[in-house]
């Protein structure tokens, strides 16, 4: 497959997910990914970029992002200011057309990762309205009369949190692929490369901690990884012993962010250690 995409220095990626990256490229295909948040679906483009060592490109998606924001813009406001107060020429209408990150990606001269993140924050036709630009890797500019055409493929990398149904004519364009949540021998590697000098036993007991508190039912946001990472500095730098996180949870504003969220570990806490207190009674 020529240069494969192995993870890069900073994103510890399964052989899974390696592999489907690779078929996405040779392929040609949109490459979607899924998954909870904190599982690293974002920083997966920009490692792309950095291991093949090509220029990443990043659309936004918002909830008023229609598919055309991608392709073009012509800024009519401008080229009216200028009718009124500017002294430049107005009828060369090139000058008010202005790429979207899409077209950014079709005119580069060398191949690009293009990351279209969080495409289900956008209205659901919005998926459809850009099925015709990625098979043709072309779109056409009405105001000049101009097709622009895709100098290169890019590496189109798609993430999406589930929050709506994608289309299935969108779907079926795409390579897909879910990212588990990591194991705790997977995080322990993911820590180390946040961290190569910490010690094991301080990591070993915080991504125990950390599991733990994920196992706890109806909390509205789950800590993840980048939480983790937040909490394993704050420990470092605090100086706690390892053996403190194995009895308390210091710092706990770095995994949850919500105050229903650190009542309902309070309320579980509180419920274990009653049950523990009857045990002992009838031991």
């Amino acid at each position: 497959m020529g240069h494969e995409y192995r993870g890069s220095s900073k994103y510890i990626a399964s052989k899974e997910l390696m592999e489907i990256v690779n078929v996405a490229i040779v392929l040609g295909k949109p490459l979607l990914i899924k998954g909870e948040p904190g599982t690293g679906k974002t920083l997966l483009a920009h490692s792309i970029a950095e291991a093949l060592n090509k220029k990443l490109i990043v659309w936004n998606i918002k909830s008023t992002t229609k598919a055309k924001d991608g392709l073009y813009f012509y800024d009519t406001v401008q080229r009216l200011n200028d009718a009124r107060f500017g002294d430049r020429d107005v009828s060369d209408i090139r000058r008010y057309i202005k790429l979207g990150k899409l077209g950014e990606a079709f005119v580069s001269e060398e191949q690009v990762v293009l990351l279209i993140d969080e495409i289900d924050k956008a209205d659901i036709e919005f998926p459809n309205d850009l099925l015709n630009e990625l098979d043709e890797m072309s779109f056409f500019i009405p105001e000049l009369n101009e097709e622009i055409k895709a100098k290169h493929r890019p590496i189109v990398v798609i993430t999406s949190n589930a929050e709506k149904e994608l289309p299935d004519a969108f779907l079926r364009r795409c390579i897909f692929h879910y990212i588990e949540f990591p194991t705790p021998e997977m995080m322990e590697q993911i820590v180390k490369v946040h961290f190569p000098d910490i010690e094991t036993k301080l990591i070993r007991e915080a991504i125990k901690k950390f599991y733990w508190i994920r196992e706890i039912d109806g909390l509205r946001k789950k800590p993840s990884t980048s939480e983790l990472l937040d909490w394993i500095k704050a420990l470092r730098i605090g100086g706690v012993d390892p053996e403190r996180i194995e009895r308390e949870i210091p710092f706990i504003g770095t995994l949850l962010k919500c105050e229903q969220d650190t009542q309902r570990l309070e309320r579980f806490i509180m419920n274990q250690r009653g049950s523990y207190e009857v045990k002992r009674r009838f031991i």
